[in-house]
């Protein structure tokens, strides 16, 4: 217990001493979360205004859309709050920064993923959290352990998916040095993606946001399997209990993005 407090002790110095960077300029930080909150509620908005002319989105109706919404932007928020920082890894390769984390004992990741912590995060947390429970409670679900265990699987392995996907990103800025918009059309593209009814993708994006990069994991397939709805063709509703493989698959992929990235790296050039 002494050792692992002494791994830990370094990466919790650093996190406590950026929130409190942070809580130092209160103006500042309620300003950062207001505009965080205003962002996640204008994201549900969108949503509610595409009810206002249809009754039905891929087969699920306002209140189902709700579950999937609350699921991926919960997970999402998470994500990001710990690991949405690896998007800084572009601005540090190409100033040479990254040099100074070799000269830590630590490991090069979980030094990145350590550096920072945002806060404001936590309100795009709260409105997915709101939205998933609305939608919770006012669907009709047949409530048992199952359905439970369900819920919080997808949101566990719904987090960990998407931190898999901002390390893999930051593995391939490795090679693309200023290229964070093209590897964003994947990890908030994808954001949005699962935020979304898979069964309003074309076969392209199913394979893609689905199975590659598995968004549909992370929401949709949980919520229709949950709701006991059919799902879509290539993803039948059972495969809502897969998201912790699909968190998995996601993770290795992340891992060796990484390991290859960073073996391909040779230092700022300073």
């Amino acid at each position: 217990m002494a050792d692992l407090d002494a791994v830990v002790r370094p990466y919790r110095a650093v996190l406590s001493s950026r929130i409190r960077s942070q809580r130092s300029y209160r103006a500042n930080f309620v300003v950062d979360v207001f505009s965080a909150l205003l962002v996640g509620i204008i994201e549900l908005a969108e949503i509610a205004v595409l009810f206002f002319n249809v009754d039905r989105l891929g087969g699920l109706d306002f209140v189902q859309i709700l579950i999937v919404f609350g699921l991926a932007d919960l997970a999402f928020s998470l994500a990001d709050l710990a690991f949405g920082h690896c998007d800084n890894l572009p601005t540090y390769l190409r100033a040479g920064t990254l040099d100074v984390f070799y000269l830590r004992p630590q490991p090069l990741l979980l030094q990145l993923i350590t550096s920072d912590i945002s806060l404001r995060r936590l309100a795009r947390a709260l409105v997915g959290l709101v939205a998933l429970i609305t939608g919770l409670v006012l669907a009709d679900i047949d409530w048992s352990f199952a359905a439970v265990a369900l819920v919080l699987i997808s949101v566990v392995s719904g987090t960990v998916t998407f931190a898999a996907m901002f390390v893999w990103a930051a593995g391939a800025q490795f090679f693309l040095i200023d290229g964070a918009e093209a590897t964003n059309a994947f990890v908030y593209g994808g954001r949005y993606a699962a935020s979304q009814p898979a069964s309003v993708w074309n076969r392209p994006l199913k394979v893609l946001f689905g199975f590659f990069f598995p968004m549909a994991f992370t929401a949709y397939l949980p919520a229709v399997t949950l709701l006991g709805l059919p799902g879509t063709d290539l993803m039948p509703s059972w495969l809502g209990w897969c998201a912790p493989l699909a968190a998995v698959f996601t993770w290795a992929l992340a891992l060796l993005a990484w390991r290859v990235g960073v073996r391909h790296y040779q230092g700022g050039g300073g």
